[in-house]
């Protein structure tokens, strides 16, 4: 027997990674019963979300792995959402990172969920947001998102972690200029990660350089060299990462950055909704179906056929 919303949303708050797997798979389908669930959570309970960011290649996957061997031997837990393209196909990820995780399968104190992109641009799933605060939910001491690792677009990260570490490696050259439009300018600690490469000292100065040509206001971004298959460097990026998360709460920054993030989800669900409402209307609105028919014979440019689009919703709402 499926269990009601209210039974799901306590099942999660008793710990069942059986109860949160299922709620953010109904999440991540839009079910209703899984928005009530959502809804039945304690809105209070937050952690501390890190987003782990960069280019394909960078090695985020086994930074995030040797991050999460880390505080798991102090003792806190884990939630993992990682972030895989779509496959076309099944429409589920792609590159399931539970299995580049499989040492934390079995451990309790960890939870792995991969999610697709699901055409999804700027990094992220449509319910990641939703996802950590499920795993908030659960009880987690400390949840990293890592974003697909779609390049300089891949900002959409800050609004979903309270700190976001961007992962470069050596020989990137005039790569750093490309990032500089897009993730470099999101970044609160930087992680020079496969360091042992040669150009590494070469890639950090760039970075420092770049990043002290930037405007900053109370915080200076850090640059640290990783080897994340050795475990190297990893205890001081996150003795970074928790040197940024003690400046947010003693400036009171952090707040702020939630609210944020808050008001920037209840925007993503007008969006959404707005998208849905206009999807379904093509279906059974003539006067729909018939400017997307013209914007697809080219008769009626994209701009123009939304506005003739939003006109319509507009007088038929009244």
């Amino acid at each position: 027997m499926r269990a009601s919303p209210a039974d799901l949303a306590e099942q999660v708050r008793a710990g069942s990674h059986q109860a949160a797997a299922r709620l953010i798979s109904l999440l991540e389908d839009g079910d209703p019963e899984g928005l009530a669930a959502l809804r039945a959570l304690p809105p209070e309970r937050e952690a501390y979300t890190v987003g782990i960011t960069g280019p394909p290649g960078a090695g985020k996957s086994t930074l995030v792995d040797a991050l999460t061997r880390l505080v798991r031997a102090e003792g806190a837990t884990v939630g993992i959402i990682a972030v895989d393209p779509t496959s076309p196909f099944t429409g589920g990820a792609l590159l399931g990172d539970r299995i580049r995780m499989q040492e934390h399968s079995t451990d309790p104190g960890v939870f792995v969920r991969s999610m697709a992109t699901r055409g999804h641009l700027g990094g992220l799933a449509p319910a990641t947001i939703d996802a950590a605060r499920v795993l908030a939910a659960l009880g987690v001491d400390l949840v990293l998102v890592e974003t697909v690792g779609a390049g300089q677009a891949e900002v959409d990260v800050v609004t979903a972690a309270d700190t976001v570490v961007v992962v470069a490696v050596p020989g990137m050259g005039d790569a750093l200029q490309t990032l500089k439009a897009g993730i470099m300018e999101i970044g609160d600690v930087f992680a020079v990660n496969k360091a042992d490469r040669p150009d590494a000292d070469r890639t950090v100065v760039e970075l420092r350089m770049m990043l002290h040509l930037a405007p900053q206001e109370g915080w200076r971004p850090p640059v640290v060299r990783t080897v994340a298959t050795m475990g190297e460097g990893v205890a001081e990026l996150l003795a970074a990462v928790r040197q940024h998360r003690a400046h947010l709460e003693a400036s009171e920054a952090l707040e702020a950055r939630r609210r944020r993030r808050r008001r920037q989800a209840v925007l993503r669900a007008l969006e959404a909704r707005v998208q849905e409402a206009v999807l379904a209307r093509a279906r059974h609105d003539p006067v729909v179906a018939a400017v997307l028919e013209e914007a697809e014979r080219g008769v009626l440019d994209a701009r123009a056929a939304a506005d003739r689009l939003l006109q319509h919703l507009e007088r038929a709402g009244r």
